[in-house]
C-alpha cells in the first residue's frame, strides 16, 4: 500500500476508489484481529487508518478543485469581475438617463398638482365669501 501522498496524487480516481476500498477492508480485518487477540502488529492499524485519510484527502481535494474550476468557468461566462472604463461610463450614462426620465415625469406631474391646489383655493375663497355674505 502506498503511503506517500505523491503516489496517491499520481493515481486516477478509479484507482484511488479501489485503493480506498482495499484499505478499508484491511482496516476492518485488522480491527477484527485486534478484537480476537490475533493481531501481531498493532501499529499497523494506525498506518492503515492514515492511509485511508490520505486517500480521502486526495479525493476531496480533487472534488474541490473541480468545483472551483466550474465556478471560475461560470464567472468567465458572466463577464469580468472588475469594471472597465467603458462599462463604468455606460453605467453612469444609463443612470443619468434614468434620472432625467424620472425628473421629466416629476415635472409633468407637478402642474397637475398645482392646478388641483389652485382649484381648491378658488373653491375655498368662494366658500369664505359665501360665509361672509351670510353673516
Amino acid at each position: 500500500m502506498p503511503s506517500a501522498a505523491a503516489d496517491l496524487v499520481a493515481m486516477g480516481d478509479d484507482e484511488l476508489e479501489s485503493r480506498l476500498e482495499e484499505t478499508r477492508r484491511e482496516l476492518f480485518n485488522l480491527r477484527f484481529q485486534l478484537a480476537t487477540g490475533q493481531l501481531d502488529n498493532p501499529t499497523r492499524i494506525r498506518i492503515v487508518r492514515r492511509d485511508v485519510a490520505r486517500i480521502l484527502t486526495v479525493l476531496r481535494g480533487r472534488e474541490i478543485s473541480e468545483d472551483e474550476a466550474i465556478t471560475a468557468a461560470d464567472a468567465l461566462e458572466e463577464g469580468p469581475i472588475y469594471e472597465t472604463p467603458d462599462t463604468r461610463r455606460q453605467r453612469r450614462e444609463a443612470a443619468k438617463a434614468s434620472a432625467a426620465d424620472d425628473e421629466d415625469e416629476v415635472v409633468d406631474e407637478a402642474p397637475a398638482d398645482d392646478e388641483d391646489v389652485a382649484d381648491e383655493d378658488v373653491e375655498n375663497d368662494k366658500d369664505v365669501e359665501n360665509d361672509e355674505e351670510e353673516s
